[in-house]
């Protein structure tokens, strides 16, 4: 055991004992933990309604593969006494929202729901938003995808002629001219037309479709009777459009209330939640998420259903939740340390009342729970097709690199290793080396390399040299070699790498080159010396399996020479300054961190660096690219 290794296994057992000293100082009291990895770095964050026996629970008994893997990182820990378990769950929601811990349930910024608002103003706006402020605005939703609330504004910018310019015209627009705007930047519009168009709308957004869909009949009708039919054609097509709109409901309950259900299920680790949107008893949209969990699966649940009414503005009257698992169905570990009983359940749906001032069943029977069990029922059915495509994608792989040794006649290939070089007019020339074993990138045996020996744009030369110190470096070391070789190329790349590798190193390992077309695509795969063209149809999963290696290989070396090249640009930029040598640039960058820094410095800045305000004020004229001028 090195003395890192050493030093690192000393500090691991003195933060276990300083958790164990602080595992017997727990109150049994309700409150949020907080886990720390060796970084001091927040990894998790949960709530308790016994402190004590929560945090205890995490370092002793048996637990899942990945509720170890996060114990195993936990270096420290912290705790917040609440006086209630709804200040716990509330807690605990805007911590995690604040730090992202890696392990927690998060509701990423990008994946937040849109809504449909009605802005707060005189002449009051119709749009869709997926940031919720206290500005008074009405706010609907949330709509599980932006195309389905944009479908929905535009069926009621269609009916109800609200304002639709955020800044005010001098005239009227095209809105006016197709009848969707009754234009107040040119014409009066009265606070109570504005009052009755919001309302139709809120009716509409709540649920009450068939109202409105009767309302334009009857006008449909009057139309048609008074043989304005242009008009009573654009009623009857609303009326479709609201048809088209709703025809995916397939539940609908009497009590005509507004209610969310959730559902959820978990398998190999992952969870994945389902939530039915019910609007004045219809069933109007879903919505379902898949996220890894390490902590206890209804605990994890709850976090998830935490963070979607954060900020909520748009709340359903009722929220219908899944009943806790049976006791010897959980994962005693993370149990509290007691067994869980309807006590537990109470306790969760007073916190959630409490704090979102809505009500939370978790049904037992009835047409309710069968509306929990169809959300959790689609949550299985999730997760199951999620496996299947893992699962199918890895048969189809497997069988690719089967086959491709067939193709090759080079029998079973488990690693490749490929080449690629890049370069800019023979500018800092690098070269890069992916690896793929059983048709799956070993990202950890990534090499680069820079190009030493070549002057100009040679790529024969450069794939002579990559190949030589690679194949040197495994025969040295012994390390694994690969089945197959692949280069970027045809005839002489494939050539080039041959004759190093049989006539310098002694090595005979199959060597195939891929041929880009004229739009740098993967074209042709070409083996042997002289190279053939290997007849592989260009939809076969062998050729998708090259196509992803090339871009894959291509894409490491483009990153490596970029990085290069930019590392390069700022050494000649100092080195082109009398009076700075390697052993001066070096500590300037040290010392300040980027050119752009060095830029911005004042003179006296550069004095910790034994650089006098002469040299210092060069420094920084030649950087900003105002080089002292020779005076007259």
């Amino acid at each position: 055991m090195t003395d890192f290794e050493q030093e690192d296994a000393d500090v691991r057992e003195q933060s276990l004992e300083t958790i164990r000293h602080k595992l017997s100082l727990l109150p049994d009291k309700p409150g949020c933990y907080i886990m720390k990895n060796h970084q001091g770095t927040i990894i998790y964050v949960g709530k308790a309604k016994v402190l004590k026996n929560r945090v205890r629970s995490y370092f002793t008994g048996s637990h899942s593969a990945k509720t170890q893997k996060l114990v195993s990182e936990i270096r420290d820990f912290e705790y917040i006494i609440t006086s209630s378990n709804m200040e716990a769950l509330i807690l605990e929601c805007n911590l995690i929202k604040q730090h992202h811990p890696r392990y927690n349930v998060l509701l990423k910024d990008d994946k937040t729901f849109p809504y449909i608002k009605i802005t707060h103003e005189e002449q009051p706006r119709l749009e869709v938003t997926r940031r919720v402020y206290k500005d008074k605005g009405k706010y609907f939703g949330p709509y599980p995808n932006a195309f389905a609330a944009q479908q929905t504004k535009k069926l009621l910018d269609r009916l109800y002629p609200l304002r639709k310019c955020k800044t005010m015209p001098d005239k009227v627009c095209l809105y006016y001219h197709m009848g969707q705007c009754l234009a107040p930047c040119a014409l009066e519009v009265s606070v109570e037309t504005n009052e009755r168009m919001v309302q139709e709308i809120s009716r509409f957004l709540n649920g009450g479709h068939d109202v409105i869909k009767e309302e334009l009949t009857t006008k449909m009708l009057a139309a048609a009777e008074e043989l304005n039919f242009e008009r009573a054609k654009e009623l009857r097509d609303h009326i479709m459009s609201i048809d088209a709109l709703m025809e995916k409901q397939k539940i609908t309950t009497a009590d005509a209330l507004d209610r969310d259900v959730f559902g959820y299920a978990v398998d190999k680790g992952w969870m994945a939640v389902h939530i039915q949107y019910m609007r004045q008893g219809k069933l109007i949209e879903r919505h379902v998420s898949l996220f890894p969990y390490y902590g206890d699966e209804y605990n994890d649940f709850m976090t998830y259903v935490t963070q979607v009414y954060s900020d909520n503005p748009a709340l359903p009257k009722e929220i219908f939740l899944p009943t806790m698992p049976e006791p010897e169905a959980q994962q005693e570990a993370l149990g509290d340390g007691v067994r869980r009983t309807e006590g537990d359940e109470k306790e969760i749906r007073e916190a959630l009342e409490g704090w979102l001032k809505v009500k939370v069943h978790m049904p037992q029977r009835g047409l309710k729970k069968q509306m929990v069990d169809m959300a959790r029922d689609n949550a299985v059915n999730a997760l199951d097709e999620k496996f299947r495509l893992v699962e199918r994608d890895e048969r189809r792989t497997t069988k690719a690199v089967e086959n491709l040794g067939e193709w090759l006649g080079i029998g079973t290939i488990r690693r490749i290793e490929a080449f690629d070089n890049s370069n800019i007019q023979g500018t800092n020339p690098v070269s890069a080396m992916v690896v793929f074993v059983d048709g799956k990138p070993d990202r950890k045996e990534y090499r680069k390399y820079k190009v030493k020996t070549v002057v100009g744009p040679d790529d024969y030369e450069t794939m002579r040299e990559v190949i030589r110190r690679r194949y040197e470096r495994v025969l040295k070391d012994n390390l694994t070699m690969p089945d197959l070789i692949v280069v970027d190329g045809g005839k002489g790349q494939i050539s080039a790498a041959i004759d190093v590798l049989e006539n310098e190193l002694g090595l005979y390992i199959p060597i195939c080159g891929l041929v880009k077309d004229a739009k740098h695509k993967t074209a042709q795969l070409m083996i042997g010396d002289p190279a053939e063209i290997v007849p592989l149809p260009r939809d076969s999963q062998e050729f998708y399996l090259l196509q992803r290696i090339q871009d894959e290989v291509h894409r490491f070396a483009i990153t490596f020479h970029r990085e290069t090249r930019a590392k390069s640009m700022v050494v000649s930029q100092l080195d082109a300054i009398p009076g700075i040598g390697e052993k001066r640039r070096k500590a300037l960058l040290k010392h300040f961190g980027s050119v752009r820094k060095i830029k911005e410095a004042e003179v006296t800045d550069f004095k910790p660096l034994g650089i006098g305000e002469k040299l210092a004020g060069e420094i920084i004229k030649a950087l900003q690219g105002e080089a002292a001028a020779p005076q007259e």
